[in-house]
């Protein structure tokens, strides 16, 4: 079957029924003549695709010339001016000084951060806390120290501060904020390990038996979660790491007053001597030295006498460790003030229960 187009209307023959007067129609004159150009202009045009009738394949219609293109009556269409780019310079100036804002850009916000130019400069991704998160760290052990010396439910008040600090700065650290779930767990497990420390009379198989339990728990949670299988993972480590980290720094509870006394004033001296403006060897030189004079005097105060000197040696090791450690991958601010406070004295903890039992 074959596509017609459209044929013009039929001449009208001035017949009318009712005695009245014939009327032309449009391109037909006063005697009945139609004119084949002005009936023309009232036909629809064919503009898509028709079929030709012998070998069945499409021929697209031409497209009429735009200058000889006969535009009808009933649908005007006026012609457009092309829409030009406008160029980048006066005008837009122009505006930005109106509105106050800048040209638009396409390359999005231009700011670079201090880590991407720290990188992009091939420098270290190493960024210490620096003297405030320092001193926060020095108040905090000296805290530590002098609740020791008054007694165990006395310490327990700043050491639950440390706690839930750890827990906090070690998600900070790994790029895991807000979470609130794996930091409520951590500290959780670090409230257990004081209650069951206080319950064994200070044992550490108390610390022991409760990382184990909160290892357990962990893997349970993210089993049940319907993340990614490597952010699964990945918050598995996170949750681990933080509630581990969390109730080691209970070791301050299980160790005897005397070494927590030593072990905190030694921390808080080194951590302050890593601050200062010097080269990195020269300043964890000073640090180690500056603990262990602490150790000394501090020593000479409790019943350890001169072999506070390696208490507060290794606990200045230990804390140098965790400083470090919340150096690491451009940290931020907020770093700084929760890893970079508790991590050193969170990480002496172990050192100040074992070198104050050996030493003892």
């Amino acid at each position: 079957m074959t596509d017609q187009p459209n044929q013009p209307h039929q001449p009208y023959d001035g017949y009318d029924p009712y005695g009245q007067q014939p009327q032309a129609w449009p391109g037909q004159g006063h005697q009945g003549y139609e004119d084949p150009h002005a009936a023309q202009q009232y036909t629809q045009q064919w503009q898509g695709q028709t079929w030709e009738t012998q070998n069945h394949q499409a021929v697209s219609a031409q497209a009429p010339d735009p200058e000889t293109a006969i535009l009808t009556p009933q649908s005007p269409r006026p012609p457009q001016s092309p829409r030009t780019p406008r160029a980048s310079g006066a005008p837009a100036a122009a505006d930005a000084s109106a509105t106050g804002y800048g040209p638009a850009t396409v390359g999005g916000n231009a700011r670079v951060t201090d880590a991407q130019r720290a990188r992009a400069e091939g420098r270290s991704p190493i960024i210490e806390p620096g003297a405030q998160p320092a001193a926060l760290t020095a108040l905090l052990g000296l805290l530590l120290a002098g609740a020791a010396a008054v007694g165990t439910y006395a310490l327990l008040v700043p050491l639950v501060i440390l706690q839930a600090v750890t827990a906090a700065g070690w998600f900070r650290l790994n790029g895991m904020w807000p979470a609130r779930q794996g930091i409520a767990l951590g500290f959780a497990g670090a409230l257990a390990a004081d209650a069951a420390l206080l319950v064994s009379g200070r044992s550490p198989s108390a610390i022991l038996g409760t990382i184990g339990v909160w290892v357990l728990l962990a893997l349970v949670l993210q089993l049940r979660s319907h993340a990614d299988p490597d952010e699964r993972m990945y918050g598995l480590m996170a949750t681990v790491a933080a509630s581990a980290l969390a109730i080691v720094a209970g070791g301050y509870l299980a160790a005897d007053a005397d070494a927590v006394t030593v072990g905190a004033v030694a921390v808080a001296v080194a951590v302050l001597a890593r601050a200062l403006p010097l080269p990195t060897p020269v300043s964890v030189v000073v640090s180690l030295l500056a603990a262990a004079g602490a150790g000394i005097a501090m020593g000479a105060v409790t019943d350890l006498g001169t072999p506070g000197a390696f208490l507060g040696a290794g606990a200045a090791v230990c804390a140098l460790i965790g400083h470090r450690v919340a150096s690491y991958d451009y940290p931020s601010r907020f770093v700084h003030f929760t890893a970079g406070v508790a991590l050193p004295l969170a990480a002496a903890a172990p050192a100040v229960y074992v070198l104050g039992r050996a030493l003892a």
